[in-house]
């Protein structure tokens, strides 16, 4: 099936963002905002509350299921990052909406409200994401099922389509798999093991100066 992958990061000292076109930056670094491709096993599924959004002019209550993964190898440390597969789709909030009688209202009776975004076409923040069908699918096949889940692509096909280009070579004709329009776009893939983009990611995080918890805008 089609994923979404995650959408990365642009810091000072190492670029490792992709565009929402077509994905070259893979990583299995915890705070990347990337992918890291391989070997899974279902785990567990959560489903949260996100917020409220206008459907027809009543207020309705947004879920979304969680799909938790369990890796191994480079992806043993999916729950550490808290890597899994979701439907591509999240609630942006916009400003909190009085509502005592739900079951999900603050201390004030408040909850936050927004719209609803569908990003299946569309990057996320490291998990593999799916459209309504795929997900439905998905997580209809698994449901207390713990099933065996492979990610293309890994770190090692990664480096060898990186490799072919760089040789000149068509990765097709090396028995390897790219998308060839989106190999022309971005030139070589890259796999950022976290070995070496971890420090980077933690010298952001420490250089980072404190700012005060922010709070939605009651809704008019």
């Amino acid at each position: 099936m089609s994923s979404g992958y995650g959408n990365g990061r642009k810091l000072r000292r190492a670029n490792f963002s992709n565009g929402r076109q077509c994905a070259k930056n893979f990583s299995n670094a915890e705070g990347s905002k990337l992918t890291a491709g391989g070997s899974y096993i279902t785990a567990e599924t959560r489903t949260s509350f996100k917020g409220y959004y206008n459907a027809s002019g009543v207020a309705k209550p947004f879920h979304r299921t969680f799909l938790l993964f369990d890796g191994e190898g480079e992806t043993s440390n999916a729950r550490e990052r808290a890597i899994g597969g979701h439907r591509a789709m999240f609630l942006k909030w916009q400003c909190r909406l009085k509502n005592p009688k739900s079951r999900y209202a603050d201390g004030e009776g408040y909850v936050p409200y927004g719209r609803l975004v569908d990003y299946t076409s569309g990057r996320s923040n490291g998990c593999t994401t799916w459209s309504r069908s795929a997900s439905k699918e998905i997580l209809a096949l698994v449901e207390k099922k713990p099933t065996t889940l492979y990610i293309y692509p890994e770190s090692r096909d990664i480096d060898a389509v990186a490799n072919s280009v760089k040789r000149g070579q068509s990765p097709v004709k090396a028995g390897l798999y790219w998308n060839a329009a989106c190999l022309r776009s971005i030139g070589t893939p890259r796999f950022w093991p976290k070995q070496t983009l971890q420090p980077i990611i933690n010298e952001w995080r420490q250089s980072l100066p404190k700012q005060p918890d922010l709070k939605l805008p009651i809704c008019k």
